[in-house]
This record gives C-alpha cells, structure tokens and sequence, in this order.
C-alpha cells in the first residue's frame, strides 16, 4: 500500500530511531526502502541488520551522491501505490501512517498531511491544487518538507528531485502539489524534525549560518517558482510574486540585521528589485505590516530613493 522512502548518511547513533519508529507503525502494509548514499560509518550496516529481521525493509547501497541522487533512488524503486518520506534524523509517531491514509481515504485525497511538533494545528482543510500550493507558500501550517506528506505515487510520474540542489524539497514540493485533484491536512503532531547543527536546513534557524551559495540556490529556486505558477494558475500571478518578494525582503532583512559576510553583492542586487517593484509590493493584500515597516527601514530610507509628489516612497 505505502513506500517509505529514507535516505542516509553516516547517521549511524540516529538512523536506528528512525527506522524503528517506522516499523513500529500501526499499519503494517507498507515496504520501507531505505538508501544508504554512500555511508563511511555504520549507517549502511546498521540498515542492513534490520533488513535481515524485517521483510518489509529493503536496503539500496549507493556510491555517495547528493541528497537528491539518493531520493531519486528510492522514488525509482517505490512500488506502493502511495509514497511517504522520512529523514534520518527523525521520528514519526507510531499511527503516522494510518492517521496519513484515513486522510487521504475520508477525504477522497491525493495527498494528505498532518503536522509536526512545533508546527501542530487541530484543524482540517479540504484543498483545491491551487489552495494547497498557497498554504504552502505561505508556510504556516506546513511548508516543502516531503516528511509529514503522503501522496499518490502517480503524482510523480515525470517528476525526480533536481540533482544539482541541496534544498531539493523547495524545487518539487510545489510542483507534486500543483498536480493533486485534492489535498487533505489535519495539522495534528505526528511526525517530529529532530533539529541539531548537521542539519541540511540549519541556517532557517539560525541566519547566522546563511551563504552567499545557500541563497543564490534558494532565490534561484523561487524565481524558477514563480515563473512555474505564473504559468500553472495565471489567475493568482499576483500572489506568487509576493511570496518571492517577501523571501527576497526577510533576506534583506536578516544579512543587513545580522551583518552576514560575503552577501553585499546579492543584498544590493535584492535591494535593487525591492525598489523596483515597491509600490506593486506595498499595494499587495497579501504584505503584512512588519514587511511594510521592513520596507521603510531597509528598502525605501535608504539612499539612492526617489522622491515623487513631494514623498519618500
């Protein structure tokens, strides 16, 4: 029924939680697949001891590749008729999976997806492709983690992780979202993102881990986003700029508060878009009043702004 798709690497003191929090699911039907991407510890061996216990769990051995060769490798060996990921360093709750398919199953679903600790809403929501894909944008209640997700695996027909990113959930999540008839989310905790310094996201909660090549990926990857929706719901072309402009704008916020090195040329080049395209963004019903005083402090009082009718804009 399910593919449970891990990848990992040289987790050897982690990966043992993950994997028994799996098989220790209350729904029995589903084959784990688990990629060790070229492990110089115990991780792969560690996998392979389980495999020998459990039929369910099947171990792919890879030379080392990036983060999404790997997942590519276990989405290509899938052959359940719905598709779940989990990371290494995590754990999902022992009815994860059948909370995840009851979902999909009561609301006639595509794609279902519950909360995680930290990030948990007692609430549900039916969803159009194009709904969801907002609610995502908007990363309240969940955001591009394929963890917490479960979707049909035809959604991803044509569809592989691009293997030259190292943030590849930002540059597909959206695109298996966009193809859903419908999206189910009950923002109940089942899942937990175990957060330490390793982690391949770490700089999202601590800025002061940003690089210059961290966001050249990311806003190349939103603006890839962009052009994307625009294309795919031209009706709500408006909202997709915002949330570019809005990640573009907290960048400008967090180098400048923080004084981040190495990012001058990328702040003044994101500054300078800001500018161009202040007024579209300020009259957006979507611009929160933070990023409207953000603006003001860190767009608009800065040198360099015209002045028209007498105002600084």
């Amino acid at each position: 029924m399910i593919s449970v798709l891990m990848l990992t690497y040289n987790r050897e003191t982690l990966v043992p939680r993950a994997i028994e929090s799996i098989l220790g699911q209350t729904l029995g039907d589903f084959e784990f697949i688990i990629v060790d991407n070229g492990s110089t510890d115990r991780s792969g061996a560690v996998a392979d001891a389980y495999a020998a216990r459990d039929s369910r769990v099947r171990v792919l051995h890879r030379a080392r590749g990036s983060i999404s060769a790997g997942r590519n490798t276990a989405l290509d060996a899938a052959q359940g008729e719905y598709v779940a990921f989990i990371d290494d360093d995590d754990w999902a709750e022992p009815d994860f999976l059948e909370f995840l398919l009851g979902l999909i199953a009561e609301n006639d679903a595509d794609v279902a997806i519950c909360g995680a600790a930290g990030r948990a809403f007692d609430e549900k929501l039916v969803m159009t492709a194009e709904q969801a894909v907002t609610e995502l944008l908007w990363r309240k209640r969940y955001n591009a983690a394929f963890p917490t997700k479960l979707f049909r695996r035809e959604l991803a027909d044509g569809l592989r992780f691009p293997e030259g990113s190292a943030y590849d959930d930002i540059a597909l999540m959206y695109r298996l979202l966009a193809r859903a008839g419908r999206v189910a989310y009950h923002g109940l905790p089942k899942y937990t993102f175990y957060r330490h310094a390793g982690n391949n996201s770490a700089w999202t909660t601590d800025h002061r881990l940003l690089t210059p090549e961290t966001l050249d990926e990311y806003l190349a990857a939103y603006r890839t986003r962009t052009e994307w929706l625009c294309e795919k719901f031209p009706g709500s072309a408006a909202a997709w700029r915002y949330f570019e402009w809005s990640f573009i704008l907290s960048m400008v916020e967090k180098i400048t508060r923080l004084g981040i090195p190495g990012c001058e040329g990328r702040l003044a080049d994101m500054t300078e878009e800001l500018r161009r395209h202040r007024e579209a963004f300020l009259s957006m019903p979507q611009t929160q009043e933070f990023e409207r005083e953000w603006m003001e402090k860190y767009i608009v009082g800065l040198p360099g702004c015209e002045n028209i009718g007498g105002k600084r804009l």
